[in-house]
């Protein structure tokens, strides 16, 4: 989902279109998360309120469709106003030829003696009477070409001008939507981030108790429910893999487990590179409800207080490229 989230003839939409997607999601909104009071119902469990994360998502989706085809109407309209303004130019360009050929015109038959033209003209001249005749006829073209010049000119002005004033209406539109959609976004993040459990076993003063390996995967249950809200929360390309024998740190404890982002010790993608800060960036975020000790990607690790660098272990495994390390107390 977007995002970036976003700014951008053929006539654009009514402006009613974006106002009632607007309205739709916000409506979607104060249906599925209204307020709470002393005698609201109980809050929705968490396979309820990812059911209504889910609707909540599609209209989101449906919002973003209509803003990036109102950007994309958008960004045509000013190329129409461009191109309006290019007329516009070459409209007055053609004007001003025209009406300084008429000008040259009027002088030479006022040269030649010869009586005013009719409108704007003044006397003009020419040498012989075939001249004068060709001058004539020369005379009458220039002069229907500058009042079509004219009217191409005052044409493309309003254009111009009506273009100008739609795209303000429009940018305008553009930014409600945007602002709406990013919104309900966080709203959805807040949602979620509320769907966070804690983890077993915190103590009154903080710190988190002892616990021992259990079940077919030898792993704690903070680490389990860890894990499980990790894949709650990402799509995995990739294995997770928790419980390791002969290997230090707490991976023999059943106390962390890697998120690979690649396979056969290779560098991610530049989407999964993306997917495991994203992943990194959560566990951080949960560090206290969920029990985490620290975090390490990208040859970095992290405790709660900032990334710092790691030594080079000399392999994209070993300097953790390829996956994200997730250790709990």
């Amino acid at each position: 989902m977007a995002a970036a989230l976003i700014r951008s003839g053929a006539p654009l939409p009514s402006p009613s279109l974006a106002s009632l997607a607007i309205s739709l999601i916000t409506a979607a909104a104060v249906a599925f998360f209204p307020a709470t009071s002393a005698s609201a119902a109980p809050k929705p469990t968490e396979s309820e309120l990812r059911a209504q994360l889910k609707q909540l998502n599609s209209k989101v989706d449906k919002l973003i469709e209509q803003y990036n085809l109102k950007r994309v109407e958008l960004a045509k309209a000013q190329q129409a106003a461009k191109t309006a303004n290019e007329r516009l130019a070459t409209a007055e360009q053609t004007l001003a030829a025209a009406e300084q050929r008429v000008a040259e015109i009027a002088r030479l038959r006022y040269q030649n003696g010869n009586p005013p033209v009719p409108g704007f003209m003044l006397p003009a001249s020419g040498g012989s009477a075939a001249v004068l005749n060709q001058l004539t006829v020369e005379q009458q073209a220039f002069v229907q070409g500058v009042a079509k010049a004219r009217d191409d000119k005052e044409k493309a002005a309003k254009d111009a001008a009506a273009l100008a004033s739609e795209i303000r209406g429009d940018a305008a539109q553009v930014d409600k939507q945007r602002d709406e959609a990013e919104d309900v976004i966080e709203d959805i993040k807040k949602k979620l981030q509320d769907l966070v459990p804690y983890g077993t076993g915190r103590k009154s003063d903080g710190s988190w108790a002892p616990e021992l390996p259990s079940g077919s995967d030898n792993i704690t249950p903070r680490t389990r429910l860890m894990r499980e809200q990790v894949g709650k929360n990402f799509s995995l390309p990739y294995t997770v893999g928790c419980f390791r024998s002969g290997s230090g740190g707490e991976h023999p404890l059943g106390r962390a487990c890697d998120f690979m982002m690649s396979t056969g010790g290779s560098m991610p993608s530049a989407a999964n590179l993306a997917l495991g800060d994203r992943i990194a960036e959560w566990a951080i975020k949960n560090m206290d409800k969920l029990g985490i000790k620290y975090v390490i990607w990208k040859q970095r690790i992290n405790h709660g207080s900032g990334w710092s660098g790691m030594s080079d272990r000399g392999s994209i495994t070993e300097n953790h490229f390829d996956h994200v390390h997730i250790s709990m107390h």
